[in-house]
């Protein structure tokens, strides 16, 4: 069966840097797909992230690139297998130099938090009670 991959495509001031930063997080990189102006975050099999630098990224669109210190132009939403999980992704993020934001959502049933990464885009990692989603 066909499984949908998703590519999310993020501008960065330090394409050297934000490397580091989500290997410091676990994730790999795709060398295949990565370059000098680009890298291919593997954070599983059907989600990549593309970090490009401005320059490359302004080569996939004609809107001006927001400033994601300042202007929120995306959420990127994380599932984690545990409240652990999503306490340590958090905690890995900011050892890394990301900033954790101060929102913790703890519903019983789901838990989460959020965390920017160094150019300011918006990550939240999320743990749902599995016998809640099954309903």
């Amino acid at each position: 069966m066909y499984q949908q991959m998703i590519f999310v495509n993020l501008a960065t001031d330090d394409v050297e840097a934000s490397k580091k930063f989500f290997t410091e997080l676990g994730y790999t990189i795709n060398p295949q797909f990565s370059g000098d102006d680009c890298a291919c975050v593997v954070i599983s099999d059907t989600i990549i992230t593309m970090l490009l630098s401005k320059q490359r990224y302004a080569d996939f669109t004609k809107k001006e690139i927001a400033d994601s210190t300042k202007t929120s132009e995306v959420l990127i939403c994380l599932s984690a297998e545990s409240r652990e999980n999503v306490d340590e992704l958090v905690g890995k993020a900011v050892a890394a130099g990301g900033t954790a934001n101060d929102d913790v959502q703890d519903h019983g049933y789901m838990y989460g938090r959020s965390f920017d990464d160094l150019d300011g885009h918006s990550w939240e990692v999320v743990w749902m009670d599995p016998a809640a989603v099954q309903g």
